[in-house]
């Protein structure tokens, strides 16, 4: 499993022009883009979930635990993407729908067990995500 994550003053996902999920902290939260790949399980959600809300990338070294900070999560397994020969990526190393959505839904899930706000996409739809990356920061996490 693979997460980038950004810091973020703001963020809005949507789905057919309709808003599906948004951010608008007071001061900052974070974009959770998350991939998924094969071997992934539900510890290794719960566990990138633990790592990212205590994860010290807000201003003042402090996690969005310390401040509960919101926390927009994202499907994307185009994380996964192999582009090591020709121009045309790979998507083999991404995990089918059938395995990767439970796995999205429990990383959010653990979120919001920790205590954390957190809105999200819509796992395999079209989406159009708005951001604004403050610092910028952007980090990709794996254990």
């Amino acid at each position: 499993m693979r997460v980038l994550v950004q810091r973020v003053s703001s963020a809005t996902v949507s789905v057919d022009g309709q808003v599906v999920g948004t951010i608008q902290p007071a001061g900052q939260g974070l974009l959770a883009f998350v991939g998924v790949t094969h071997g992934d399980d539900v510890d290794t959600a719960r566990r990138l979930a633990e790592k990212l809300w205590h994860l010290r990338i807000l201003d003042g070294e402090r996690s969005a635990a310390a401040v509960n900070a919101p926390i927009l999560v994202v499907s994307q397994f185009t994380l996964y993407a192999d582009t090591a020969k020709g121009r045309r990526p790979s998507w083999n190393a991404a995990a089918p729908g059938a395995v990767a959505e439970p796995l999205v839904t429990a990383f959010a899930e653990a979120l919001r067990e920790l205590g954390a706000h957190v809105e999200t996409g819509v796992f395999g739809a079209h989406m159009h995500v708005q951001l604004v990356n403050d610092g910028p920061v952007t980090l990709l996490l794996e254990l």
